[in-house]
């Protein structure tokens, strides 16, 4: 039987580097103590790790430049799209691709060098083109041939591009987050990609760059990877490479995904293979970058039953949506006494019964008013974030050397209200 020593010891291996229990019991995080951070800021909480990120992001540039010397990382910033991440990459030095119209305004109220964004979206409105257009966008990612034509009608001037291209491949990951297999949404498959190209080539308003590939999130193994890039390779030569993102992270114990430098190890290795040698690649990872440096902070509010032992929290899939919607599996420690327990079901506070944040997760003697870490949660949990129940959307914090800041504050019943339009 697994001591609770050993199990709290597995267990911070979860939690952003450099978390640890005080001689008291209470979880650190970002050398703040979480208990602190809820008495100030309520819950549910969201809490970045903020130089865990930094050390992280730096730890990718180093691995890419080492591999392939031309060579450029952008963060996919749907995993985590706040105002305040966008500078922390900008102040790192890397871009951002965007899908969207807000995701582009918060990069750019950032300080993100608009030359380093790169717009995404299988559906991009006019609105938003004419957006990205005036911003005067890096590059833009062809999905269609409906971007070329509403592109070419809107440019002004010579605007980069890159064709977005579907490899057919399919990873191990779940059905919600594959993005590379035939029948995908995003992309144009091989046949149809082979036309775009003969069709930009042509265009006196886009510039074709290059071929962007992405086939997933949250995948454990580094093949697939390999195998995009190969698919690609026949479509000719390009000066640059988009090879996306989606290396998984560790979110469970059993969990085991590929070391940064081993994945970027595979897109290089392949690129040598088959791509131009003096072409330059493009990596755009998102969850990596973020997920394994945020943690998401409850507050018990009861306790029932013992077949299963039901222990609720006043959050749930309000602000954790990866759970309900493809089945993530999280882990959970009470704040107070960190590893150990026996099992209950984790549960939310929403109606309904798929509102489930942990099943069969391992919590010490749960009381209402105990606090409960959820680790592993900064990448997609604010970003799906919702009013459920009218559920107020929780602050983010930025935790960092024993402080923390404020970066996006709790939504609030007159926030909930503000769209609504008053009778005539």
């Amino acid at each position: 039987m697994t001591t609770t020593a050993e199990s709290t010891t597995e267990l911070l291996g979860l939690f952003p580097p450099g978390s640890r229990v005080d001689p008291d019991g209470e979880l650190v995080v970002g050398g703040c103590r979480l208990a602190g951070l809820a008495a100030e800021w309520g819950t549910p909480l969201y809490v970045i790790d903020e130089a865990a990120v930094r050390a992280h992001v730096r730890r990718v540039r180093r691995a890419l430049g080492a591999a392939w010397p031309d060579s450029r990382m952008v963060f996919a910033s749907k995993a985590f799209p706040v105002t305040a991440m966008y500078r922390l990459m900008a102040e790192e030095g890397i871009g951002v691709d965007v899908a969207g119209a807000g995701e582009l305004a918060m990069a750019l109220a950032g300080g993100v060098d608009p030359a380093r964004i790169i717009v995404h979206g299988n559906a991009k409105t006019p609105a938003e083109l004419r957006m990205a257009l005036h911003a005067r966008a890096g590059l833009i990612v062809i999905d269609n041939t409906d971007d070329i034509e509403a592109l070419e009608e809107l440019a002004d001037g010579e605007q980069p591009v890159l064709l977005r291209v579907l490899p057919g491949v399919r990873p191990d990951t779940y059905d919600a987050v594959a993005t590379g297999q035939a029948g995908s949404k995003f992309g144009l498959p091989l046949p149809a990609a082979r036309a775009a190209i003969a069709r930009l080539r042509r265009s006196r308003k886009l510039r074709l760059d290059g071929l962007h590939v992405h086939i997933g999130s949250q995948i454990l193994s580094a093949e697939p990877f390999a195998h995009a890039v190969e698919a690609i390779a026949g479509l000719g030569e390009f000066r640059t490479y988009d090879l996306g993102g989606g290396l998984g992270v560790r979110y469970t114990y059993a969990d085991c995904p590929p070391s940064p430098e081993d994945w970027i190890g595979a897109l290089a290795g392949a690129a040598r293979q088959v791509l131009p040698s003096g072409a330059e690649l493009i990596i755009e990872p998102g969850r990596s970058l973020v997920a394994p440096f945020g943690v998401t902070v409850y507050r018990v509010v009861s306790v029932k039953g013992d077949d299963p032992r039901f222990v609720a929290v006043d959050g749930g899939m309000a602000d954790n949506m990866e759970v309900a919607l493809y089945g993530q599996r999280f882990e959970a420690t009470v704040t107070s006494r960190v590893g150990g327990g026996s099992r209950v079901e984790l549960v939310g506070r929403h109606c309904e019964s798929g509102d489930r944040l942990v099943s069969g997760v391992a919590l010490r003697d749960a009381r209402p008013g105990d606090l409960v870490a959820v680790p592993v949660t900064g990448a997609y949990c604010v970003t799906m974030a919702n009013n459920y129940n009218g559920a107020l959307r929780p602050p983010v914090l930025f935790a960092r050397d024993g402080q923390s800041r404020l970066v996006v504050r709790r939504e609030t019943l007159a926030d909930l209200m503000s769209r609504d339009v008053p009778p005539a």
